[in-house]
């Protein structure tokens, strides 16, 4: 059974970076993707990048500040935050898809999900 665990999370300052990883048990993905959910509401698109790591996509509200990578090596991926703001707080979530090239914000497309890393952001 393919698990994803991530790690990286906790409390920081407003301003300062954190890195978040997420590591495959036991197989690459074609699309890595991070989502993330505040209490009391949806979960939410943050990137996405593909098998080859040449594409990526961004969520509004974090592009300029959050860059996804990814080690296929090590069946890792990354997310790295910069900048964070107080509403960047929430449970962070790894996924990946099995479908190529997914780049969409829609999680249906995602079949693989991590337990969730939580990051809270202090003003």
């Amino acid at each position: 059974q393919v698990q994803l665990v991530e790690s990286g999370g906790g409390l920081v300052q407003a301003g300062v970076s954190l890195r978040l990883s997420c590591e495959a048990s036991s197989r690459t993905f074609n699309t890595w993707a991070w989502f993330r959910q505040a209490p009391g509401k949806e979960r939410e698109f943050v990137a996405a990048i593909t098998g080859s790591g040449g594409r990526t996509n961004y969520g509004n509200s974090v592009k300029g500040r959050f860059t996804i990578s990814r080690d296929n090596a090590e069946n890792t991926v990354y997310l790295q935050m910069n900048s964070l703001k107080p509403e960047d707080t929430a449970v962070y979530y790894c996924a990946a898809s099995n479908y190529r090239d997914y780049l969409s914000a829609n999680l249906n497309g995602y079949h693989y999900w991590g337990q969730g890393t939580q990051v809270t952001v202090s003003s």
